[in-house]
C-alpha cells in the first residue's frame, strides 16, 4: 500500500471519529433553550388567560327556567347582545318571551335613563301564567311590562332589595343580610347573637325564637374549621311552619389563630377549628323549633359529630322532611366517616328511632345524595358496596334492603328527580357510555324496580342536562374540552327535538387559540387508564424540545383536571405553555368519579403516595410518546392540596423534579381542619413511643431529600390551610441546610386575592428561570383578573 493511500485511510479513519465524537458531543448537549424570554412573549401569553378569551365564546349554554305548562325560557347571548329566549316544546318553535327593542323604550320612558334593547339591565324574569306579561327588577325596583312592550309600570320595590327576603342563604350572627326564606315566602330566620331570630316579610317584625344561644354554643352556626361562615344552615319544613337545625357546641374546641399585618399593633384573629386527634370537636345537638310558638324539640340522642355525607361542611341536604312536617329523616356521620346511619325523628317528641346504617372500611362519601320517598315509606339510598357507586332501595320503617336499583361500571352522581307514582327515577353518572371519556356525565332513568334502564344523553361528550317538572322534555348541553357547546332539546326518552343553541368561537380561533389534547396515559400499575389535558404552545414546533410542568391537585376529593366541559381557559395552563412548555394535568389514582378501589387508592397515605406515581408515570410515558417533550426538565406545581403534593414531588422524587411551586399547602394533615384528614387518612393514633400515624405523610419529615429549586407560597390570613402548614416545611429546610425560595403574602388568604396575579406572574418568572434557563422580564405587570359579576362566587380554592 502506497504512503498516500495509507494517509488518505487513516485521514478518512479520523473523520470517521472526529464525527461520531462530535455526534455524541451534540446528543449530549442539553435542548437549546430560547436566547431570551421577553416582556412580548409575557404579553402573549396573557392574551390566553380567562379575562381575554372567555368572552370570545359567545351563547352555546342554555339554562332554562321551566313554566308548568313544560315551556321555558332562557337568556342566550349573541355577538349582537343578550335575547330571551321562549321555547315551546309541544309545537317546537323557539322566538322571543318578549319585544326586546318595544319593552326597552317603555322602560327606559317608566324609568328614564337610556335602555339598550340589546344590553337589558336585568337577568332574570319572571312570566306571568298567562303569558302577557314580563317582570323584572331593576334600579332597586320591580318592573311589569307587557311582553308586545307597549308599557312598563313599577309594581314595588325588587324582590331583592328587603335582606331578610334572602333565599336559600344563611344569616349573619349580627345580620339578616341572607336570612333563609320559608317555602310561602312569609317568614325569614337568621342567626343573631348565636341565637335565631324570625323576621315577618311583610311587616319586619322580629322575635327571638331561641335565647339561650350563647357564645360558641350557637344555633344553626357553620364556623367551625375553615369553612366558618355567617350562614345559618336551617332547613324549612315544607308547611312554612318548622325549622330543622342544632345547636352547635364548640366551647372546650380548640382555636386557630392569624394575626393581620398592619403598622402599630398587630390585630389577632381567633376562631374555633378543631384538627386531627383533638379530644373535642365541635359537636351538633339537633333541634326542631317551631316558628309560630317558638317551641324547640331537642331530638332524643347523642349529639352528633360536625360530620356531613359529603365535603367537610354540615350541609342540609343530609335533612329530609316529611311533607307535613311531622317528621324529619336525618344522617348521622361517624368522625372517622366509616359509618353514616339514616334515622327518623318525631318533629312533635323528638324521639328517634334507627332506620340502618352503611358502614365502609375506608370512609363513606355520599356523591349522589339520598331521597326520601314518604308517601311510600322508602328510601333511595347511594352506596359504593359493590365497587361502584349505586342507588339502592330501601323500606323506611323496617330498614331492609327491597332491592338495588342501578348496577354495572359507572358511578352514578346525582338523583335528579323521582316519580313516585311512575317508580321511576332520573339520574346522572358517569363511565357508563363505552369508548367515551369515563368523567363524561350522562343522564339516564330506570325504574325503582331497577328495570326499564334508558341512556338519554348517549352522544359523546359531557352533558349538562336539564329536566323539566313533567320528565318530557330534555336541555340537553354537551361539549369536550376541544368541541364547543351545542344545546339541544330531547323528548323524555332522549331523541332529538329540535336544536337551540350552537357555541360561536369565531373570535377566539381568531387568536390563534389550540384546544387541549386529550391524553390517556397507564397508571402505576400498568394496566388502569388514567386521563387527563396536555397544553402546547399555540406556535408549537414539533422539532423542539420542551420542558414538562405538572399541574396536579391529589385529591381525594377532586382531582387535577376538573370539569370535561368546554372552557376557552383552565386557569394558566394555556398561558404558561405560550412561554415555551408543556403542561399537563393528570386524574391519578385516589381521585373521585371513578369505582371504589379506584378513589381508596391510596386511603391512609397521603402524603407517601398522594398520586405521585400516577404522575411520574403518566409524564414519562408522555415523554415516550412525544419526543418533543424534554423528561429531564420536569416540574411540577399546584395549590392547596395541589401545594401539598408539589412539596412532596420535590422531597420524594427529587431526582425526577427539577423544579416545584407550592402555594397554600396542607403539608401536614395534623396542622388542618378535622374533617377532611380523618376522612381520607383516618383517626390520628399513636404509637408507643410517642409517634403517629399522620408523621410519617408530612412533607417536613422528607423535606431534607430536596435537591431542585422549590418555591413556597402562602397568605399569612389564609383562614382555610393556616400558613404554619407552609412554615413548618420551611423550618424543616433550614435545618436541614437546603436552599429554597419563600413568598410570604402580607393579609392575604387561601387563593391570595388581590395578590393572586402578582403570585402568577412569580410562577412563570421561577419556570422560565430553572426550566428555561432564561431570566424572565423583569417586573412584568400581570393585570388582576375582573372583579367577581356579583351573581355569586365559585367553589372555594381548595
Amino acid at each position: 500500500m502506497s504512503a498516500a493511500c495509507l494517509r488518505t485511510r487513516r485521514a478518512v479513519a479520523l473523520a470517521l471519529v472526529l464525527l461520531v465524537v462530535s455526534a455524541v458531543l451534540v446528543q449530549a448537549q442539553p435542548p437549546a433553550s430560547p436566547a431570551a424570554v421577553t416582556a412580548a412573549d409575557y404579553a402573549r401569553a396573557e392574551k390566553f388567560l380567562s379575562a381575554a378569551v372567555t368572552p370570545l365564546v359567545v351563547g352555546g349554554s342554555v339554562n332554562p327556567t321551566w313554566l308548568p305548562d313544560d315551556r321555558f325560557w332562557y337568556r342566550n347571548t349573541t355577538v349582537e347582545g343578550v335575547e330571551f329566549v321562549l321555547v315551546a316544546p309541544a309545537t317546537k318553535t323557539r322566538g322571543p318571551v318578549f319585544d326586546h327593542a318595544k319593552l326597552a323604550a317603555a322602560l327606559e320612558k317608566a324609568a328614564g335613563g337610556t335602555i339598550n334593547p340589546r344590553q337589558l339591565p336585568f337577568q332574570v324574569i319572571q312570566l306571568s301564567p298567562d303569558g302577557k306579561t314580563v317582570s323584572f327588577d331593576h334600579d332597586s325596583r320591580r318592573w311589569a311590562c307587557d311582553v308586545l312592550g307597549t308599557a312598563c309600570a313599577s309594581t314595588g320595590a325588587a324582590i331583592g332589595a328587603d335582606p331578610a327576603a334572602g333565599g336559600r342563604g344563611g344569616g349573619g350572627r349580627g345580620a339578616a343580610g341572607n336570612a333563609v326564606t320559608s317555602p310561602d315566602g312569609k317568614r325569614a330566620v337568621f342567626i343573631k347573637d348565636w341565637n335565631l331570630v324570625v323576621r315577618d316579610v311583610a311587616t319586619k317584625l322580629e322575635s327571638a325564637l331561641t335565647t339561650d344561644g350563647e357564645k360558641n354554643f350557637g344555633y344553626a352556626t357553620d364556623n367551625a374549621g375553615w369553612a366558618s361562615s355567617d350562614r345559618a344552615i336551617v332547613l324549612w319544613s315544607p308547611d312554612s311552619k318548622k325549622v330543622a337545625t342544632f345547636q352547635q357546641d364548640e366551647r372546650k374546641v380548640g382555636d386557630m389563630y392569624l394575626v393581620e399585618t398592619r403598622v402599630g399593633h398587630p390585630v389577632l384573629k381567633a376562631w374555633k377549628y378543631p384538627l386531627p386527634g383533638d379530644e373535642v370537636v365541635a359537636m351538633l345537638h339537633r333541634v326542631v323549633i317551631d316558628v309560630e310558638n317558638g317551641r324547640t324539640v331537642r331530638l332524643q340522642m347523642p349529639p352528633d359529630y360536625h360530620r356531613a355525607m359529603l365535603g367537610d361542611n354540615v350541609s342540609v341536604s343530609d335533612m329530609q322532611w316529611s311533607p307535613d312536617g311531622a317528621q324529619l329523616a336525618f344522617v348521622s356521620t361517624s368522625r372517622d366517616h366509616k359509618q353514616a346511619v339514616v334515622r327518623v325523628a318525631d318533629a312533635a317528641t323528638g324521639s328517634v328511632r334507627t332506620v340502618f346504617e352503611e358502614t365502609e372500611k375506608t370512609h363513606f362519601e355520599s356523591q349522589a345524595g339520598w331521597r326520601v320517598l314518604w308517601a311510600t315509606n322508602e328510601v333511595i339510598w347511594y352506596s359504593q358496596r359493590d365497587n361502584w357507586g349505586h342507588l339502592y332501595l330501601y323500606d323506611l320503617t323496617t330498614g331492609k334492603l327491597k332491592n338495588q336499583i342501578t348496577s354495572g361500571e359507572g358511578p352514578v352522581t346525582q338523583i335528579v328527580k323521582v316519580d313516585e307514582k311512575a317508580r321511576t327515577v332520573w339520574f346522572t353518572a358517569m363511565g357508563r357510555e363505552k369508548g367515551q371519556d369515563p368523567y363524561f356525565r350522562h343522564l339516564y332513568r330506570i325504574g325503582l324496580d331497577g328495570k326499564n334502564y334508558v341512556s338519554l344523553t348517549p352522544d359523546d361528550g359531557d352533558h349538562d342536562a336539564r329536566l323539566s317538572a313533567s320528565g318530557r322534555y330534555i336541555v340537553d348541553t354537551h361539549s369536550t374540552c376541544d368541541r364547543p357547546p351545542v344545546s339541544v332539546l330531547r323528548d323524555g326518552d332522549g331523541r332529538l327535538a329540535m336544536p337551540l343553541e350552537k357555541a360561536d368561537i369565531t373570535k377566539l380561533l381568531a387568536t390563534g387559540w389550540k384546544p387541549p389534547i386529550p391524553i390517556v396515559v397507564k397508571a402505576r400499575d400498568g394496566t388502569t387508564d388514567l386521563y387527563g389535558m396536555l397544553f402546547r404552545p399555540v406556535n408549537f414546533d414539533p422539532s423542539k424540545k420542551y420542558p414538562i410542568i405538572n399541574q396536579a391537585y391529589p385529591g381525594p376529593q377532586s382531582g387535577s383536571v376538573g370539569a370535561r366541559t368546554f372552557a376557552a381557559a383552565r386557569g394558566d395552563k394555556q398561558a404558561l405553555a405560550e412561554l415555551g412548555f408543556v403542561v399537563v394535568s393528570i386524574d391519578g389514582m385516589g381521585t373521585p368519579g371513578r369505582s371504589k378501589s379506584f378513589h381508596d387508592a391510596y386511603f391512609g397515605a397521603m402524603g407517601r403516595d398522594n398520586t405521585l406515581p400516577d404522575q411520574v408515570a403518566g409524564m414519562k410515558e408522555l415523554a415516550q410518546k412525544y419526543p418533543w417533550i424534554d423528561i429531564d426538565r420536569a416540574a411540577i406545581w399546584g395549590h392547596s392540596g395541589g401545594g401539598f403534593i408539589a412539596a412532596d414531588a420535590m422531597f420524594r422524587y427529587p431526582d425526577f423534579f427539577k423544579v416545584g411551586i407550592s402555594e397554600s399547602g396542607n403539608h401536614d394533615q395534623r396542622g388542618y381542619e378535622d374533617d377532611w384528614g380523618e376522612r381520607y387518612q383516618g383517626l390520628l393514633t399513636k404509637t408507643a413511643d410517642g409517634k403517629d400515624n399522620y408523621e410519617v405523610e408530612a412533607n417536613q419529615s422528607v423535606a431534607a431529600n430536596l435537591k431542585g429549586h422549590l418555591l413556597l407560597a402562602h397568605g399569612t390570613m389564609d383562614n382555610n390551610v393556616p400558613p404554619y402548614n407552609t412554615l413548618l416545611v420551611v423550618d424543616a429546610l433550614i435545618k436541614a441546610n437546603k436552599d429554597f425560595d419563600l413568598l410570604m403574602l402580607p393579609n392575604q388568604a387561601h387563593g391570595f386575592g388581590s395578590a393572586s396575579s402578582y403570585v402568577m406572574r412569580r410562577r412563570w418568572d421561577y419556570f422560565v428561570r430553572w426550566l428555561l434557563g432564561v431570566e424572565p422580564p423583569k417586573e412584568y405587570y400581570l393585570a388582576p383578573p375582573p372583579p367577581p359579576s356579583g351573581r355569586g362566587g365559585g367553589p372555594a380554592v381548595r
